[in-house]
């Protein structure tokens, strides 16, 4: 496998589609412990308090949930034109826009399925305010006393109508590796999880069993410990969040996670991946069969039938 081209430094934000605004806010400050860092019109910025931005994600007002931009912050303005470069080279769509507070100029451009990305390098480092300084000087910001307290966004996980034309894009432009994939018995790929990083994947392709386009799987955030995840748990059944599958830990990535709904709509994962980074430049592709699959999840959880029809927005029947 050819190394990854580096260009990509992370994963920035993401924006998510409500149509309950003030429900999601409450639920990503009040049960995941994120902190708000401004508003602009119908959208809504928050933060977690290991990212140095200025926001990791933005709520935004629509009629339907969904999935917006994800935006891949570079690791200079140089690695920024190379890849709007090949972008353009390719003859794919892009635009520039300068509309998020704390982030310079984005070039905006789409995936095969059409889901946005914007690239972007200026970024202003957050500076908190006195009551939200932490005491360790190397934190961006005092850990919260709230909810589960979430250190970061991990990772996004996309339908797709074909996995292959999406991958070929993030690996063909972005400079994304592939780790992970799911070969069916006649040889489609059913989804691969790809990485900027070390990490084991930033961003996953998930077969969209409708055929439908731009449609959202997941976002994830991780935690610091698989405890907190737990602890997640309790906190939902005890303030009515509602949990569609986990506590348990995926097969594929050895992920520990649980999956939620916000009151959006939108499927949200909390997760445990700190412990497992593929440092190997010569990481294999590790195919998973059917037969695999239907082992289930690590310890034998049989994947619920709604985490293969559920993705935002609804499909309107």
């Amino acid at each position: 496998m050819t190394p990854p081209l580096g260009d990509i430094a992370h994963i920035g934000h993401t924006q998510l589609f409500t149509p309950d605004l003030d429900a999601s806010v409450a639920f990503c400050t009040d049960f995941l412990g994120l902190t708000v860092n401004g508003q602009v019109g119908d959208s809504v910025y928050l933060r977690t308090f290991d990212d140095y931005e200025h926001h990791s994600l933005v709520l935004t007002a629509r009629d339907q949930p969904g999935i917006g931009r994800l935006a891949l912050r570079t690791s200079s303005e140089e690695a920024l034109l190379r890849r709007v470069e090949a972008v353009e080279d390719a003859g794919g769509p892009g635009h520039w826009i300068e509309d998020e507070p704390g982030i310079g100029k984005l070039y905006i451009t789409t995936d095969a399925d059409g889901h946005e990305h914007a690239l972007y390098w200026e970024s202003e480092h957050y500076q908190p305010p006195d009551e939200l300084k932490a005491a360790l000087k190397n934190q961006p910001q005092a850990k919260p006393n709230r909810g589960v307290g979430v250190r970061r966004l991990d990772h996004v996980n996309f339908l797709a109508a074909d996995v292959l034309a999406n991958t070929e894009f993030q690996e063909r432009l972005l400079g994304a590796r592939s780790t992970e994939q799911v070969r069916l018995d006649t040889g489609r790929i059913a989804a691969r999880w790809l990485t900027y990083t070390d990490k084991s994947y930033d961003v996953v392709y998930t077969e969209d069993w409708t055929g439908s386009q731009g449609r959202l799987h997941h976002i994830a955030f991780a935690t610091d410990t698989r405890e907190d995840i737990l602890r997640a748990a309790d906190l939902a059944i005890d303030t009515g969040v509602f949990i569609e599958t986990g506590p348990h830990k995926h097969a594929i990535q050895q992920t520990f996670f649980l999956y939620v709904y916000e009151p959006g709509g939108n499927r949200i994962e909390l997760c445990n991946p700190l412990t497992r980074l593929v440092l190997a430049p010569d990481w294999p592709l590790v195919n998973w069969s059917e037969a695999e699959r239907a082992k289930g999840q690590a310890w034998g959880l049989k994947t619920i039938h709604s985490f293969h029809t559920h993705g935002t927005p609804p499909i309107q029947t």
